[in-house]
């Protein structure tokens, strides 16, 4: 049985949680499966763009319960969790989470993760981890920098599920579709991040995770410097002659059946 099925469009490599039946829970080989997959897709220099979606009703139920209680299974470790977490986020490429079902416990970690997350608006969230016994503790490193205060502390502790208009209402996500959008959303997403050239977009993406942890005089310093290497980049210089002549980009990618919104710009 494949827990994770992987597959590349062009420049696209998608990342698919397969385990239906376990409803695609974070068993120790699932983790392991995504650790090898994310850490190929980063190690590819022809991937430009990461979507992780799923198959089944269920996008991740979060722990493999039966692996944790098993004698002989083999559970999910939070190290392992911790350490998907930390590739993701330090990944100097965007990830993309196509959420085709609900999001449970650490799922909910998983998909909050994501640099960018579309999710049916029919599925459901859930931080459940208290009416096991347990608490929402590796995720909520990941979902505690996207949600106001008051509101984690009141799904963390009554641990009700909630819909994924609220999911995007309180950051987790950032938007939820119909059935009948969910795909060309999706494909508008990465066709956006196909025209932004690379370098720019692990810059724009490291920026959101180390300008708040700096003080403001080491942040200007650091940000001014980080901004003129760009500025003197051969890329830039491509990307500034191709904006003044309405042309596109050399790094520009189409992908699916969309258009990327800079194509509405011209």
């Amino acid at each position: 049985m494949t827990l994770v099925d992987v597959s590349t469009d062009r420049s696209v490599r998608t990342i698919t949680l397969s385990d239906v039946a376990r409803r695609n829970a974070l068993s120790r080989d699932m983790l392991d499966a995504l650790l090898g997959a994310v850490g190929a897709a980063d190690s590819d220099p022809n991937v430009r763009v990461v979507v992780v979606t799923n198959q089944g009703p269920v996008f991740c139920a979060g722990a493999d319960l039966k692996g944790v209680t098993s004698k002989s299974g083999a559970p999910s470790s939070p190290r392992g969790l911790a350490e998907l977490f930390q590739r993701i986020r330090h990944s100097p490429k965007p990830y993309v989470g196509r959420l085709a079902g609900h999001c449970v416990a650490g799922g909910v970690g998983l998909a909050a993760v994501m640099d960018v997350s579309v999710a049916l608006d029919s599925a459901h969230f859930g931080f459940t981890e208290v009416r096991l016994g347990v608490a929402p503790a590796v995720i909520s490193v990941v979902c505690l920098e996207k949600m106001r205060p008051g509101d984690a502390r009141e799904l963390f502790l009554r641990g009700e599920r909630f819909s994924a208009l609220r999911a995007a209402q309180l950051g987790l996500i950032t938007r939820a579709e119909s059935s009948e959008r969910f795909d060309a959303v999706v494909e508008d997403v990465v066709n956006d991040l196909l025209a932004g050239e690379p370098n720019a977009l692990a810059l724009a993406k490291r920026l959101t995770y180390v300008v708040p942890t700096m003080g403001e005089s080491e942040a200007f310093r650091e940000t001014t410097r980080w901004s003129a290497e760009l500025f003197a980049s051969e890329s830039a210089a491509q990307g500034i002659a191709a904006a003044l002549s309405k042309q596109r980009a050399p790094w520009v990618e189409t992908y699916g059946g969309a258009k990327s919104s800079i194509e509405d710009e011209r």
